[in-house]
């Protein structure tokens, strides 16, 4: 088994055991990881490269428990949807070594499309 199917049964057990499935649907689903994504955030906002670094040395616990959440949604969103995640994963990378070549993007920031 997986890793990532031995935690999706993890969090499908874990919700299914609290009733919880009754307020899950796409939508929601898609508000509770922005919503967790942007407490990722939370942790760097208005903090200089010094600040970041010093934090992270202090704070990488809750940092990981945000991390997490942000998992936990997308892998309850990607079963719900019935996506494999593993797959869509592959053919994204697929697509995005298409749009970004190593001979036009090595090294650069630029957008795809300004390469």
């Amino acid at each position: 088994m997986s890793d990532i199917k031995r935690l999706t049964d993890l969090i499908v057990k874990f919700r299914d055991e609290r009733d919880w499935q009754q307020f899950h649907n796409p939508k929601d689903e898609a508000i509770s990881l922005a919503l967790e994504a942007a407490e990722v955030l939370e942790h760097f906002q208005w903090k200089t490269k010094e600040e970041i670094d010093a934090y992270i040395r202090t704070n990488k616990e809750d940092i990981s428990d945000e991390l997490a959440d942000v998992m936990y949604w997308v892998l309850l969103m990607s079963h719900d949807l019935r996506i494999d995640l593993v797959e869509a994963f592959e053919k994204k990378l697929a697509k995005s070594a298409e749009k970004y070549p190593i001979e036009k993007a090595k090294g650069s920031h630029k957008k795809y499309n300004q390469l």
